[in-house]
């Protein structure tokens, strides 16, 4: 099986369920929302949008004017998300494709992009370029994600292991998952969360 595939089957193990586990992950993800400093009028790009958690908050802080561009490729995750768009009426307001982030084809360019816990994408190669090479140059970019603990912690990692491997393809690529991206970027910066075991960044992507 490719990564895609073992994470789309693994989100369809945990999809049902999912909303309620992220809700303790729930002001970590509001802080790196406000990382990207989004204002009225912008167009910001929810990366492995999952089932749609960061639509409210994004759409509150572009406005009326502003619009979400959004992917998902586990069709399950994807299916809750396009449940949320309809039921809370945000209509065009948000664009949703079911696809994966090395084939997504975004439908204008964006001012902000958003990366929340999507792991397999970050060390992915082929999804960071197609992503950014379809980012505007000057975007703003924020990531939220797990890492290891500095490696004399020792078995202290097994625990970042373990919570990761229910739904990523790459549960043991935690060093610096974050290297991908960094290079397209200018001023990035990192910030350690989860006493160790988590990482918030910013940047700006590169011209």
């Amino acid at each position: 099986m490719t990564p895609n595939q073992i994470s789309i089957e693994r989100y369809r193990r945990v999809a049902a369920g999912y909303d309620a586990s992220a809700h303790f992950t729930m002001p970590l993800r509001l802080r790196t929302i406000g990382l990207l400093a989004l204002a009225p009028g912008d167009v910001v790009l929810d990366v492995g949008a999952g089932t749609g958690l960061s639509f409210a908050p994004l759409l509150a802080a572009v406005g009326e004017r502003g619009r979400v561009l959004a992917f998902e490729q586990s069709p399950e995750m994807c299916e809750q998300a396009e449940a949320r768009v309809r039921r809370e009426g945000w209509g065009d307001r948000v664009w949703l494709q079911c696809s994966s982030a090395e084939e997504v084809r975004l439908p204008q360019p964006c001012d902000a992009a958003l990366f929340n816990y999507v792991h397999d994408i970050s060390r992915s190669p082929q999804a960071v370029d197609n992503l950014m090479r379809q980012i505007k140059p000057g975007a703003r970019i924020a990531i939220a994600g797990m890492k290891f603990f500095p490696w004399w912690t020792g078995p202290l990692n097994l625990l970042a292991w373990l919570k990761n491997r229910p739904y990523n393809a790459n549960p043991a690529d935690l060093w610096s998952p974050w290297d991908r991206i960094a290079p397209w970027c200018d001023g990035f910066e990192r910030w350690s969360t989860q006493w160790g075991m988590g990482y918030i960044a910013r940047g700006r992507r590169r011209a």
